[in-house]
């Protein structure tokens, strides 16, 4: 008979891991969630600076949700609003920014956040956790030894796949090489005067993907006109290494040319997100190993939309609680 469940860790608190965590959590599960990041959310991110006195927003990840599936779509009825610039989709917004969302699901859970998982170690009573404070992607580690934390019942690893590779079991991890997910740069600039273009644009062609009028969305204070811009796949790759003071002006150059003259920007700034979009899925819900109590989720299992996130954060959780 299998020992029952009653503490798990979550690596990462994105949508598909505070799915997994939320549902662990309503089984009785004592969840203890990590995340590199200050807060929750991963891509339903909301960066705030304050240039010449003004404040000012920008979702510089994800820009609109939506739903398809009845447990995705109660999710945006309860957490986000309508946002009707998109005018071919039901598109959800989190207010007053995108980061509220995620904000409003880890609510009442043991969240760490500024831990960056960086190994796990099965022990005769569970699972440990090693980490560091901080994102090390953002430096070098530090010299001291990684803290512990544990042990755990299970384990849910909820990161990009590639970031996931390291932390599995080899069989795991080895079911990960079909996925591909492409990178994307995103230009946040904003301006003294109106933009001459819709809230919401997709080009149909050349080195961008998006542009939408931030600050035109529902619940949103900025004291300018804010615009996040996405590069396309294809340029993202090719320039990904690059700095971000030197994409910038390039990306601002083609939002030029795709609304004519622009006003004087007023902040200018680039953002590289390594792992943006799902060009080819696991093709699961989820990886896990009943045996060991772990399972790795994300929207690389299951497609490109954030509703894959959280349909997979849940199917991982409940596999591992029929383990």
């Amino acid at each position: 008979m299998s020992v029952p469940l009653r503490t798990a860790a979550v690596v990462g608190a994105g949508l598909a891991g505070l799915a997994c965590a939320r549902a662990l959590a309503e089984a009785g599960v004592a969840v203890t969630l990590f995340d590199k990041g200050r807060a929750a959310g991963g891509r339903l991110a909301t960066r705030r600076v304050e240039t010449g006195g003004r404040r000012l927003g920008f979702d510089h990840g994800a820009q609109y949700l939506t739903a398809r599936g009845p447990s995705f779509a109660t999710v945006l009825e309860t957490h986000a609003v309508r946002w009707p610039a998109v005018a071919d989709r039901e598109a959800h917004v989190g207010t007053p920014g995108m980061s509220a969302l995620p904000r409003a699901l880890a609510a009442g859970l043991d969240l760490r956040p500024s831990r960056s998982v960086v190994g796990l170690a099965r022990r005769e009573r569970g699972w440990i956790l090693r980490h560091h404070e901080g994102d090390l992607a953002r430096g070098p580690a530090p010299d001291r030894p990684p803290e512990e934390a544990g042990p755990f019942d299970a384990v849910a690893v909820a990161v990009p796949h590639a970031q996931a590779a390291p932390l599995l079991p080899p069989a795991l991890a080895a079911s990960l090489a079909p996925v591909r997910v492409a990178p994307c740069w995103a230009l946040l600039v904003a301006f003294d005067a109106p933009v001459p273009l819709p809230d919401a644009v997709r080009p149909d062609s050349g080195p961008l993907a998006w542009a939408a009028r931030d600050s035109a969305k529902p619940g949103r204070t900025a004291e300018a006109e804010c615009w996040v811009v996405h590069a396309g796949p294809d340029w993202s790759r090719t320039t990904l290494e690059r700095r971000a003071e030197e994409v910038a002006p390039e990306l601002l150059a083609a939002f030029a040319e795709l609304a004519g003259a622009l006003p004087p920007a007023l902040h200018l700034a680039a953002h590289r997100w390594r792992y943006a979009l799902v060009e080819s899925p696991l093709g699961a819900p989820c990886l896990v190993d009943p045996s060991l109590r772990i399972g790795a989720a994300g929207d690389w299992c299951l497609g490109p939309r954030a509703e894959h996130a959280w349909d997979s954060g849940t199917a991982l959780a409940a596999a591992l609680l029929g383990s």
